[in-house]
């Protein structure tokens, strides 16, 4: 049967219908972005004091906005990939707990990454211009912001961290030469990106070899999992509980160390008994598989993202506002080097803000790369990926270090993946799995376990998906390298043509 005219010219305006579909839904998340940068030059307009440096506060109010986008689109991905990808969450689940938590941990406990990023890199000359001083966390701000931008869209695994640090001393270099970094402070950043990514895949892996050791590789996988996973949730609350009282309330409250380990202690038996009946009403309904005692590590995996989402607000907030925090200092001072950086409410909103519009408009395509492209998850692996980076996080905040949770998350998927590759090539991995086969049903445990060739290509088949793409590393080792000078390069060219706008 032959087409006519119209069965042609409609199918043609069927596919431009669909093409013009795909562009607008394409072009949507670009266009409510820009309409958030118009609500934040209205609120900073609004907001800002009235000082002679009123219209710098404005533009740098908008760059923050813009910034604190990108580390919304960027780094969310972070946070909840490992639950989306172990099935723990729905998209939509993740971005709502994401949003509300990375809001709060800016707001409530996002002060001392903010000074080190705003007052600690770089240590004006008293003699330096106010204005050439606001143009410098100006043009790092802005040179940041665009770098990562530029990597998102072309994929490529950069670190907002690095970027803003880099901008930082890019631009403070060009105002002043290199006696204006405080290169102390900067070797201790430098030396907090290394170990971090170590740190948190050595306590991911630790995790996950206590998990195997207690409960995977016993006989009795569901009394096992009844006994310590209640334990890990109490460990995990009590570590919360430790950050929010000493982070997150000490403006309006200071414990003593008695209080605090009372405070760590409660947290702590508060999540193991009120996990309990939890974890024993959902192990009266599975059975002795390893994949079925892997959903009871559900809950867990959601408490561990919620936390992670909590700590990166808190430290990853330092990255859109801290430049934003010295310019505000500086105008209202008239100083650019002001003893004290204060960091005013609207400061902070604008950075929760711009990083959950960003995770909700441009998250979910990187939250999907990075919890099932990376490695292979389940909920296990992703719950110990997930408390890992949240616990290291936390522990760089109170510190005041501003570390990449980018490579810290990645280096939770690394320990997690070379602590299997080493049982795998051990073979402790299959002697577990026999030694818990012997507490199931003779049909079921023949099914779970197969023999002859089907094992040695199920073997084979499992030993290469437990194995992490190394071909990261490299991406990874690139970004590191490759973010901090370009990022400075571009911020020390940004501040020139600045300076030169503005007459100085």
């Amino acid at each position: 049967m032959t087409k006519t005219s119209l069965d042609k010219d409609l199918k043609k305006v069927v596919r431009f219908e669909v093409a013009t579909h795909d562009l607008s839904r394409s072009l949507a998340p670009m266009g409510l972005g820009l309409l958030f940068l118009v609500a934040v030059l209205a609120f900073t307009t609004a907001t800002a004091t009235d000082t002679p440096l009123s219209l710098y506060v404005i533009a740098a109010g908008v760059i923050g906005g813009y910034m604190a986008l990108n580390i919304g689109a960027n780094d969310v991905a972070n946070n909840m990939g490992p639950a989306v990808g172990g099935k723990a969450l729905s998209m939509v689940g993740a971005l709502v707990i994401a949003a509300i938590c990375e809001a709060a941990g800016a707001i409530l406990a996002g002060g001392d990454v903010v000074s080190t990023i705003s007052k600690g890199i770089v240590t004006p000359d008293p003699a330096m211009q106010v204005e050439d001083f606001v143009l410098v966390m100006m043009a790092a701000l802005l040179a940041a912001a665009a770098w990562i931008n530029l990597a998102t869209i072309l994929n490529a695994p950069v670190s907002t961290t690095h970027s803003v640090v880099g901008g930082v001393l890019g631009a403070g270099m060009a105002a002043s030469g290199p006696d204006i970094v405080s290169w102390p402070t900067m070797s201790a950043i430098a030396a907090s990106w290394v170990i971090s990514p170590v740190l948190g895949g050595i306590i991911a892996a630790l995790f996950l070899g206590f998990i195997k050791w207690a409960v995977l590789y016993r006989e009795d996988r569901i009394t096992a999992a009844k006994r310590w996973v209640p334990v890990l949730i109490g460990v995990m609350a009590g570590v919360f509980a430790a950050y929010l009282v000493t982070k997150g309330l000490k403006r309006v409250w200071k414990p003593s160390s008695e209080i605090l380990l009372l405070t760590v202690v409660a947290g702590f038996a508060l999540g193991w008994v009120g996990s309990q009946r939890w974890v024993a009403t959902r192990a009266a309904l599975i059975e002795n598989r390893r994949k079925q005692v892997s959903t009871l590590f559900v809950l867990p995996l959601i408490f561990a993202a919620a936390l992670l989402s909590f700590a990166h607000g808190a430290n990853d907030v330092a990255n859109a506002v801290g430049p934003l925090a010295a310019i505000v200092a500086a105008a209202e001072t008239g100083m650019a080097a002001p003893a004290k950086v204060n960091l005013p409410l609207w400061v902070l909103m604008v950075g929760a803000a711009g990083i959950a519009a960003g995770l909700a408009l441009f998250g979910p395509r990187l939250i999907r790369t990075v919890g099932e492209k990376i490695t292979r998850m389940d909920a296990i692996r992703a719950y110990c990926v997930a408390l890992s980076a949240a616990i290291t996080v936390i522990f760089a905040s109170g510190l005041g270090l501003p570390v990449s949770s980018t490579h810290i998350a990645v280096g939770g998927i690394f320990g997690v993946g070379f602590l299997r590759e080493a049982l795998v090539n051990r073979g402790i991995h299959r002697k577990g799995s026999k030694k818990a086969a012997k507490a199931m049903p003779e049909a079921v445990a023949a099914a779970a376990e197969p023999t002859g060739e089907k094992l040695v290509k199920r073997e084979q088949k499992n030993e290469r998906r437990r194995l992490v793409r190394r071909r990261h590393i490299w991406s990874i080792g690139a970004a590191w390298v490759i973010t901090v000078p370009a990022a400075g390069l571009l911020a020390a060219l940004l501040f020139l043509v600045l300076r030169l706008f503005a007459g100085s």
